[in-house]
This record gives structure tokens, sequence and C-alpha cells, in this order.
């Protein structure tokens, strides 16, 4: 059975008055008035029933029992104060665990991680990399980047972006033997597919596509390989494998880098999105605000290149 105690705010301003012998100190100690601290005290000592404090015009003594009381529990909060100073250090030495999609993670994060260690060096992070959404009590992840309908319950929420989708292929596919000048040329070319599902989600598909560009009579959906990663689909394209449907944050790299090209202005707007997650209460946590602010920084420099490419399909 728990042993009942006072009000923790009412053992504070005893001790810090007792300490002080003055209200005003205490007050200006605990940033609050002086009249707040006599009423701390006054309930405290309605609490135990009997006088801690001798009150007079040249200030204030301790009774007796004020002085028994008071080295015990300046000392109770002076390993309070040192168990707290523990778990905050404990804490920030902890990893940022960080749980984020196998694809977002493989061609968006990872290869920014530098530069995020560069501005935080006092930041280690971990990346638990999976599709599936981690229970962020239960398994201490500390940020979620998830791709899906934003539906998290009880969570922090914040959309990275809407994603676009449309075709990418390598730049020597594009301009090889059959180079792809519209839409309905890609009746030359194989098709990289993503068998990507979880519960009623489900990847962007190429009939879609090929309904939005007009051309879905013209251009066999079906065949060529099939992954279920964008990661792998997205990889075979820039191999040289066929044309893959990309999505904004994932080729925004490959884009910049000339592995891949978009050849077609055409675009849908993909219906899930990839959402920052935390709990509630993470996000006075600074070094989650630090990782955070760096996403969203990263994420208004990759919408300047993933804008010059639609401009050059164009």
């Amino acid at each position: 059975m728990g042993r009942e105690l006072p009000p923790l705010n009412a053992l504070r301003a005893f001790e810090a008055a007792g300490r002080h012998l003055s209200f005003t100190r205490a007050a200006e100690e605990l940033n609050v008035t002086p009249a707040a601290v006599s009423h701390q005290v006054n309930g405290l000592e309605q609490y135990l029933g009997l006088r801690l404090f001798k009150r007079h015009p040249q200030g204030l003594l301790l009774t007796e029992a004020g002085q028994r009381a008071l080295p015990g529990i300046s000392t109770g909060f002076e390993h309070l104060s040192s168990a707290m100073s523990g778990l905050v250090a404990a804490e920030a030495e902890r990893p940022l665990l960080i749980s984020v999609t196998p694809s977002l993670a493989a061609r968006w994060l990872v290869p920014r991680l530098e530069d995020f260690w560069e501005k935080h060096p006092e930041i280690e992070i971990r990346i638990d990399a999976r599709e599936e959404t981690s229970d962020m009590r239960r398994d201490d992840v500390d940020i979620g980047l998830r791709y899906g309908t934003g539906n998290y319950p009880g969570l922090h929420v914040e959309c990275i972006g809407t994603q676009r989708v449309f075709p990418v292929c390598s730049p020597w596919l594009a301009e090889g033997e059959h180079p792809l000048r519209e839409p309905a040329d890609l009746r030359h070319h194989t098709l990289i597919h993503v068998d990507w599902r979880r519960g009623e989600m489900a990847a962007p598909a190429w009939r879609t596509w090929l309904e939005a560009a007009g051309v879905a009579h013209r251009v066999r959906a079906r065949g060529g390989p099939r992954f279920t990663h964008h990661s792998m689909s997205l990889q075979a394209a820039v191999a040289g494998h066929g044309v893959a449907l990309g999505s904004t944050l994932l080729v925004v790299d490959d884009l910049a880098a000339g592995r891949l090209v978009r050849p077609f202005e055409v675009a849908l707007e993909d219906q899930y999105c990839y959402y920052f997650v935390c709990l509630p209460e993470s996000m006075s946590n600074p070094r989650v605000r630090a990782f955070r602010d760096w996403v969203f920084g990263e994420l208004a420099v990759h919408a300047e290149v993933v804008a010059g490419t639609a401009a050059e399909a164009g």
C-alpha cells in the first residue's frame, strides 16, 4: 500500500522558505508570489496539524517540528532532482527510433541522413524499416514516417506532402530505339509493376495512369516484371529494364541526378500520403522537433526538383 504524502507544491514551498527563512526569497526561487508561498505553507501546516514556522516582524523562524523536517525534505528534493537529471540525460543518449516504410527509407531518407548528422551530431538515430505500422507506445518508437490515409488515432499527424505518380525510366531508354515522345509510345516498352497491398490500400496501377493519359486502348497494361516494393521497381527502371510508375518523394533524387527521366507530364494524384507521426507529448522533445523540422526543410528542396522535371516533361 502506497504511503500518503502531502501535496508536492506545499513541500517545495516549505523547503524553500525553510532554507531562506523568507517567504519573499522562496517566492523568487519558485517564481511565484510571496502570498502563494505563504498559502502553501499554511496548507501544509493544516494538513500536518502542527506549526512549522514562527512568524515574527523580523522574519521567519523554524519551529522544532520544522527544524526536524527540513533536512530530510531538502535531501529528498536533492535526490529527486538528481534522479530527474539522470532520466533526462539517459533519454538524450538513447537513439531516436524512427519507423519508416522500406521504400521511403531506401530512396529518400537514408541518402539524406549525412546532412542531418552534420546539422545535429548530438542526435543518434536508429532506423526501423518495415511496412507494418508500429505501436509507438509499446515499441518505444519516437517518430513514424508512414504511408497511408492519415487515420492514426491518438497521434500527432502531419502530411509530408501530397504525392503525384508518373512514369519514369532511364535516359537512354527514353531516347533509344523507340523514343518516348507521347504516352502511346509505351506500347514498345516493358512496363514495370508494383504488387503492393495493405488492407484497402494498394500501389497505383498502370491501367489507371494509361486511362488518364487516354491510351489504355493502345498500350497493354499487363505483362512485365512485378515487385513487392516501390524501391525495387524503381531500381529496375534505373537499370533500364523498363518504365516504372514513380511517386514524387521516391524519385526526386534519381531525377535530380539524371538516373531517371520523366518522359510525360501526365500525373495521377496519389490518394494516399506520407505522414510524419509521433506521440502528441513528443512534440515538446527537442530531438523529435529537430528531426521533424529537418524533414520538412528537405521537402521544400525536393518540391523544386520535381517541379522542374514536370516542366521538362511538358
